[in-house]
């Protein structure tokens, strides 16, 4: 029997959030940007007005307003972001135990052990974007699928303020005329490698040669073939089940052994930032970090730090991660495989102590700011879209997909 899973996608969120904050602006063009006196800022969201002149997600504020001059632009506040997804995945916990957050504004429900009490699919889901929009103010987009992939599309399929259900009868119909590379998991490097084979729409790669795409892919080739194809079968997590995430990691055998500082700088700063980056999506930050360093005969030394505060920032876990290896390891002795990992993690809500120091503060937060933008590009375009300018060209083989995720 399939299952009815649910993909609630708030609106506009962090612009949604703003405007509750300052009614006098609704019905106005509005978009959320870093530093709204930079014109080189970035647009991390933007209300329904600034869409419609053409304003997306992660383009530049000097774009957005040759789009829209009358565009007007407020600082983001994260703090009430975090606390509105709270607020939000708590009306998702009335209708069923399994709510998996995909970030801070988007969430999976498996509902089905729900139907008897609240309706079908498509019912529970307008009765959740009703009782958000009544109980907070915002609205929210919901896809009802029997699988989590189809139920993310659904929620992308028709906004804003809108259910939209994919079946195995219809979702052949509605996905497959679309561009391949609004599939899910499928980033902007993956798309041109398809596109440059042909693979225009979803129903290209759905019916294109599988062991062909494979082999052109590696891993992902046989994961979007079967997204193509409908084909998805991870569960959503039981909301407890969130909690006992206790380590984030990444891992990497690099293409060549690293030599000196510079091959480890770079390997770290990539490992760092994607561990960074998961903390960021689950919403947690490590109180400590944990290193592990392999040599080409295998053997392996582990270190670990605690940090001053904890963090989900690439900048403060990749220099306490270098600062464990200059100090245990000899830097003229190669290097196969690091691991950098995350640890004794935390809340990001339990974690918010201000700084003692002012500047300290001020630095951290223009830090946060940067790595979010990041995320909202990453998150508009794929994992690879925007990296660090110290990993670009690098020779010892560090790539996106090759990344080995350990989160314990």
């Amino acid at each position: 029997m399939d299952r009815t899973i649910l993909h609630c996608d708030m609106n506009g969120f962090y612009a949604s959030v703003e405007l509750l904050a300052l009614p006098e602006l609704k019905g106005k063009p509005v978009a959320v940007c870093g530093n709204p006196d930079n014109r080189h800022g970035i647009i991390l969201a933007k209300n329904e007005e600034a869409k419609a002149y053409g304003v997306v997600t992660a383009e530049t504020v000097w774009q957005a307003r040759k789009k829209c001059p009358d565009l007007i632009l407020v600082p983001p506040h994260h703090d009430r972001y975090r606390s509105y997804s709270q607020k939000i995945n708590e009306i998702y916990a009335r209708y069923t135990d399994r709510v998996e957050p995909f970030s801070i504004d988007e969430s999976w429900l498996d509902v089905s052990g729900s139907l008897k009490l609240f309706g079908t699919g498509k019912e529970i889901g307008d009765t959740i974007r009703e009782t958000v929009k009544k109980e907070l103010g915002l609205t929210l987009s919901v896809g009802v699928s029997f699988n989590k992939v189809l139920a993310k599309m659904g929620s992308e399929y028709k906004k804003p303020d809108a259910t939209t259900v994919i079946n195995r009868d219809n979702f052949r119909k509605i996905l497959w005329p679309l561009p391949v590379r609004e599939l899910f998991f499928v980033g902007g490097v993956t798309a041109d490698k398809l596109e440059k084979a042909g693979i225009k729409t979803i129903g290209d790669l759905a019916v294109y040669n599988r062991t062909l795409i494979c082999s052109m892919l590696g891993k992902q080739g046989a994961v979007i073939h079967d997204y193509a194809n409908g084909i998805d079968d991870s569960p959503v997590c039981l909301s407890c089940e969130r909690q006992k995430i206790k380590s984030v990691g990444n891992g990497m055998t690099f293409k060549r052994d690293l030599v000196g500082l510079a091959d480890i700088k770079t390997a770290i700063l990539a490992l760092s930032d994607t561990v960074a980056t998961r903390l960021r999506s689950y919403e947690l930050k490590c109180q400590g970090v944990k290193v592990d360093i392999k040599d080409p005969m295998f053997k392996t030394i582990s270190r670990q730090k605690q940090l001053s505060s904890a963090s989900n920032l690439a900048e403060e876990i990749g220099a306490a991660s270098l600062e464990l290896i200059c100090k245990y390891w000899r830097m003229n002795e190669p290097i196969r495989m690091l691991t950098v990992t995350g640890i004794s993690l935390v809340d990001e809500g339990e974690a918010e102590q201000l700084s003692l120091f002012v500047a300290e503060q001020k630095d951290r937060e223009k830090s946060e700011t940067i790595e979010r933008t990041l995320d909202a590009i990453r998150k508009k375009y794929g994992g690879s879209a925007i990296t660090f300018g110290g990993i670009l060209k690098n020779d010892i083989g560090i790539e996106l997909h090759e990344m080995v995720q350990e989160d314990g």
